[in-house]
């Protein structure tokens, strides 16, 4: 059956049900460039913005850059940018028609598109999911000066192909032509994502100018912020089940949970919209949100995840209903919530108990193998962490540093008996060498620390290497079932209430 397409002029036509953009776009200007338009840009930061312009504040719009792959813009340009945002639960699912996004652009194709809207004097804030390895920081945490996409932007500073060297240059354009600087505001899963970002681009800067390094670190604002909501990836069935709602086509809705969150240090010197009138928090300092969602929230995530595939299990949901993994994560939350700072007003009892809320969620279909990727570049923040800070503490690490040795296990697994296995990491050759060396436990987990950097320089790394070893020769011996027999999992979970 052949169907009208989604757009501006069948925007009428859709059922009563299916909510649509309250405002006029024609009278909406860009106020927002945003780099990486992913899923979760369309489901997060798209949708408050949405809500924002609904209001009023039309200076708001967004024009959205992808830096690699033409896809979303193919999917979208026909569509006049607009797509469907499906809001799914156990209950049933709500559709709405999102409009915030003007333009879509693909720097590939045209760097000096990007380099113009980054430098008109409307654009006042700058956003970034560009996802964790995008940042090109070495295993130490700065900036990867050797990659070739780096080499090529200090080289080629008007056709620019990282995060980076755009930002520079715009920046560096701004400066010269007398145009305040934009805010940038980084939206991934880096800890102190805004300060981490401000230092990558200031070390970026100074290998092509010193006075443009020093503009950057005394001029332009880099606030952090944390994110949440859960977006897996769509599927073909997600695709015909919208059309067949709409009545029309949409080539790329977006899957997402009801509950959403966004916690936003106020700092924006070039202004922003009133975000806090949309459900938005404001604050000094995000760094204890950030932690929490991190260790509890996008620990939790991976453990599930590496657990689950190892275990058979395609979705989180199916996980998450194992009896033995869903213990697992609660002593996993036992194991993480004291080294959370305890002055910051953080409350993380009902936050877990909103989490397993989440994770059950049968809607959603979230696939392991999709928050499987990348593990070697989200870890450090999501598990290693906490495991340092509670070896430093003289308590023990066992289920935290379990997820690592699951992340090992899932990897070596791959193409062999390990279900659902389709996910990758970016140390996946260096990865793949290791395993066919058939290496002893211990010196396998020492190995692959030291190929991702994980607890690089620390004291308690070695204690670390340890735990995760003595977890491997588990994995190996009887798999899943015989790990979470020797931490005692089956025996009565922790009482996180107390």
């Amino acid at each position: 059956m052949t169907r009208d397409r989604l757009s501006d002029k069948t925007l009428k036509s859709l059922p009563s049900n299916v909510s649509v953009p309250a405002y006029d776009r024609a009278g909406t200007t860009p106020g927002i460039v945003h780099l990486g338009v992913g899923a979760f840009h369309r489901a997060h930061q798209a949708a408050y913005v949405d809500a924002c312009l609904a209001n009023g504040e039309s200076d708001w719009g967004i024009i959205g850059v992808s830096l690699r792959s033409p896809d979303t813009r193919d999917a979208l340009k026909p569509q006049d940018g607009r797509y469907t945002l499906a809001i799914r639960d156990s209950a049933g699912e709500q559709l709405q028609v999102i409009g915030s996004i003007q333009s879509l652009l693909v720097a590939p194709e045209d760097p000096g598109a990007v380099l113009a809207a980054l430098t008109d004097p409307r654009a006042r804030i700058v956003t970034l999911t560009i996802t964790e390895k995008a940042y090109l920081r070495a295993a130490d945490g700065a900036l990867d000066s050797a990659h070739p996409d780096i080499v090529h932007d200090l080289a080629n500073p008007g056709s620019p192909k990282t995060a980076h060297g755009f930002l520079a240059e715009s920046l560096a354009r701004r400066r010269v032509a007398g145009t305040p600087p934009f805010t940038v505001l980084c939206c991934d899963n880096l800890p102190a994502n805004g300060a981490t970002l401000h230092r990558l681009l200031i070390e970026f800067a100074k290998l092509r100018d010193a006075d443009l390094a020093r503009h950057i670190a005394e001029e332009v604002a880099f606030p952090s912020s944390m994110v949440d909501r859960i977006v897996p990836a769509t599927t073909d069935a997600d695709r015909l089940r919208i059309a067949d709602e709409l009545g029309l086509e949409d080539s790329w809705p977006v899957m997402t949970e009801p509950f959403r969150q966004w916690v936003i240090e106020d700092h924006f010197p070039a202004g922003r919209p009133a975000w806090e009138k949309f459900g938005i928090t404001m604050v000094e300092d995000v760094r204890p949100f950030e932690d929490m969602k991190l260790r509890l929230l996008n620990g939790a995530h991976s453990g599930i995840a590496y657990l689950g595939l190892l275990s058979g299990h395609a979705t989180v949901d199916r996980a998450f209903a194992d009896p033995s993994i869903r213990q697992f994560v609660d002593w996993l939350w036992a194991e993480a919530i004291p080294t959370l700072p305890r002055d910051a007003g953080l409350d993380p009892i009902p936050y877990t108990a909103e989490l397993a809320v989440r994770f059950s969620n049968t809607a959603l279909a979230h696939r392991t193998a999709q928050i499987a990727n990348d593990g070697s570049q989200k870890l450090p923040q999501r598990i290693v962490a906490s495991a340092l800070a509670r070896l430093e503490a003289g308590l023990l690490p066992e289920h935290l540093s379990l997820v690592v040795a699951a992340w090992i296990a899932a990897c070596a697994a791959r193409g062999g008996t390990l279900p659902e296995g389709h996910f990758t990491d970016p140390l996946d050759a260096a990865l793949n060498d290791l395993f066919g060396r058939n290496l002893a436990a211990a010196t396998m987990a020492e190995a692959v620390f030291d190929l991702a950097g994980f607890a690089k320089g620390h004291a308690e790394r070695e204690r670390l290497i340890e735990f995760v070893a003595t977890h491997l020769v588990h994995f190996k011996q009887g798999g899943p079932k015989l790990a979470f027999a020797a931490l005692g999992i089956g025996n009565e979970p922790p009482g996180l209430a107390e």
